[in-house]
C-alpha cells in the first residue's frame, strides 16, 4: 500500500534537513544504499512492512543491517520512522528522496532506448546535444536495449518523447495503409 504523499513528506523533510546541515551529499548516498538494499533484498521489506514484528525488534535488525553504512542523520530518520510506525514506507521514502535531490540539483534523467548497446562517444554526443538544445544541463543519461525498435532510437526525458525508430516509422506507413491515403489521393 505505497502513500506517496507520505514518502514525500518525509523525503523532503530529511532532504531540508541535510541542506540545513551541509550533510546533504552523506544522505544522498545513506539513501541511495537504502533504496538499492530495499530493492534487493525481499526480506528487508517484509521486515519493514510486517505488523507482527515489534519496533524494538525492527530497530535492533535496521541497526545491524546499517552498521557502518549510513550516517547519524539517516540511522536517526530510521529511528523516528520506526517510532511514528511509517517504517513500511521505507522504500518510497528512498525513492522520493532521490527524485527530490535530484530535482533540487536540476538533474535530469534521460532515457535512451536503442536496439542495440551503444558505445560512450555515441552517448556523450547525445548527452552534448541536448544540453546544446535545451537548458538542461545535468543529464544522467539512462540507456536502454530493446530489440523490438528494429533500429534508431527513442529519446525520453520526463514528458517528453522522440522517437526516431524504425518501429515507429513503420508503424506511421501501416496507418496510412489503414487509412488508404494513398487509394484516396490517385482517384
Amino acid at each position: 500500500m505505497p502513500n506517496v504523499r507520505l514518502a514525500a513528506r518525509y523525503a523532503k523533510s530529511l532532504l531540508d534537513l541535510s541542506i540545513e546541515q551541509g550533510k546533504l551529499e552523506e544522505v544522498r548516498q545513506d539513501m541511495q544504499w537504502l533504496h538499492e538494499a530495499c530493492q534487493q533484498s525481499r526480506d528487508l521489506v517484509n521486515l519493514l512492512r510486517s505488523p507482527i514484528i515489534h519496533a524494538d525488534k525492527k530497530q535492533k535488525i535496521m541497526d545491524a543491517v546499517t552498521k557502518d553504512k549510513i550516517s547519524g542523520i539517516t540511522a536517526a530518520f530510521i529511528r523516528l520512522l520506526l517510532q511514528k510506525r511509517r517504517e513500511m514506507f521505507l522504500p518510497e521514502i528512498t525513492l522520493s528522496f532521490l527524485n527530490q535531490y535530484k530535482q533540487y540539483k536540476r538533474i535530469y534523467t534521460v532515457k535512451l532506448t536503442t536496439a542495440a548497446p551503444v558505445g560512450e562517444e555515441v552517448k556523450q554526443a547525445i548527452v552534448q546535444q541536448i544540453r546544446n538544445t535545451s537548458s538542461m544541463q545535468n543529464i544522467e543519461l539512462e540507456t536502454v536495449v530493446d530489440d523490438k525498435i528494429i533500429g534508431g532510437f527513442v529519446l525520453q526525458c520526463g514528458d517528453q518523447l522522440i522517437d526516431a525508430s524504425i518501429l515507429y516509422d513503420l508503424k506511421q506507413v501501416a496507418r496510412q495503409f489503414e487509412n488508404n491515403d494513398f487509394i484516396y489521393k490517385v482517384r
